[in-house]
C-alpha cells in the first residue's frame, strides 16, 4: 500500500526538527539507484547544504536547499525514513532511535544515510526500491514532470466546495475515480477517499457530474476532516508505514469502511453491511445502504 498524504505528512513532520534549518554533514548512498538512478554526485551536492524549508507537495517531501536546488523524496510503496539522535538533540523530538547504536544504517535495505548538524542521522530504508530521491532546480520545480499538472492541495484554503463543484462538472467518471485523479486533487489516495465518501453519504459508483450540490458541500469538509484526523493520528499503518520514530500510525483503528468488508455499517441507525467492489483495479469499501 503506497503511503498517502497523511502518511507522507507524518514523515515530513518527523523530519522537520532535524532537517529544516540544518546542514547535511555526511551523505551516503549504498547503491546507484532506487526507482530511478540517483543524480550525478548526489552526495557531494548535498553535503554542506542547508535545508531552508521542508514541505510537502502531493505525496512528495521537498527540501529547499540554500544553493537553489530542492531535494525531492518519494517513499514509494515501502520506503521508511527513521531519525536517530543522541544526547541533547533528543529535545528536538520524541525519538526512540539512538544515533549511537552500532546497527544504525546497517540494514541491507538501508539505501541512503543522511547526517545533519542537529545532530541527527536519517536513514532511508526501502526493500522494494520503489522510492526515489532527486535534486531539482527549485525555480523549475513546478515544470518538472513529477509536479507539472498536479491538482490542488486538499488541505489548502483553495480547496473548498466551490472548487470541488467546478472540478467535478461534466466528469462522467465515478466520483471515486475523479477524487483519485492527481490532476484534480493532489495527494488523495484510496483509503481516505473511501472514508470521505462514507462521511458525505455518497456512493463511490455515482457519476462525478451527478453528485448533488448538497453532497458536494458535505464532501469537501469531509475530505479535509478525514485527512487532518489521519495526520493527527500519525497516518495509517497497514503494511509498511512507520513514523520517523519507529512507531506505527494509529488511524487504521478509526476506519469506518476501509477494509471492513461484510462488517456492520457504523452509521447511526444504519443496518447495512460494508461492501467491497473493485474500481479501476482498486478496492473500494462503502455502505450501499447509506451511501447514495
Amino acid at each position: 500500500m503506497m503511503p498517502e498524504l497523511p502518511e507522507v505528512e507524518t514523515v515530513r513532520m518527523g523530519l522537520l526538527p532535524v532537517m529544516e534549518g540544518h546542514r547535511f554533514t555526511h551523505v551516503e548512498t549504498r547503491r546507484g539507484d532506487l526507482r530511478v538512478p540517483f543524480p550525478n554526485d548526489f552526495a557531494g551536492r548535498l553535503i554542506g547544504r542547508r535545508v531552508k524549508r521542508l514541505w510537502r507537495r502531493a505525496k512528495y517531501i521537498l527540501g529547499d536547499l540554500d544553493d537553489g536546488e530542492t531535494l525531492v523524496i518519494h517513499l514509494g510503496m515501502s520506503g521508511r525514513m527513521s531519525v536517530h539522535v543522541a544526547g541533547a538533540a533528543k529535545k528536538l523530538g520524541n525519538y526512540v532511535h539512538d544515533m549511537s547504536e552500532a546497527t544504525v544504517g546497517k540494514d541491507k535495505h538501508d539505501h541512503v544515510v543522511l547526517d545533519t548538524d542537529a545532530p541527527a542521522r536519517i536513514v532511508f530504508n526501502d526493500h522494494r526500491r520503489f522510492g526515489l530521491m532527486l535534486l531539482v532546480e527549485t525555480g523549475a520545480l513546478d515544470e518538472h514532470k513529477l509536479f507539472k499538472g498536479l491538482g490542488v492541495e486538499p488541505l489548502s484554503d483553495e480547496f473548498n466546495a466551490d472548487f470541488l463543484a467546478g472540478a467535478l462538472k461534466g466528469k462522467k467518471t465515478p466520483i471515486k475515480s475523479a477524487l483519485l485523479d492527481q490532476r484534480v486533487i493532489a495527494g488523495l489516495g484510496n483509503i481516505y477517499v473511501c472514508e470521505a465518501l462514507f462521511r458525505a453519504g455518497i456512493s463511490p459508483k455515482r457519476q462525478a457530474a451527478k453528485v448533488r450540490q448538497d453532497q458536494v458541500k458535505a464532501l469537501a469538509p469531509a475530505i479535509k476532516a478525514v485527512l487532518r484526523e489521519a495526520v493527527k493520528a500519525g497516518g495509517s499503518s497497514l503494511r509498511d508505514h512507520k513514523r520517523t520514530d519507529g512507531e506505527l500510525g494509529m488511524f487504521q483503528h478509526n476506519f469506518a469502511v476501509y477494509g471492513r468488508e461484510r462488517r456492520p455499517c457504523p452509521g447511526p441507525k444504519c443496518k447495512g453491511t460494508v461492501r467491497r467492489i473493485v474500481q479501476a483495479g482498486r478496492s473500494t469499501f462503502y455502505c450501499p445502504s447509506c451511501q447514495r
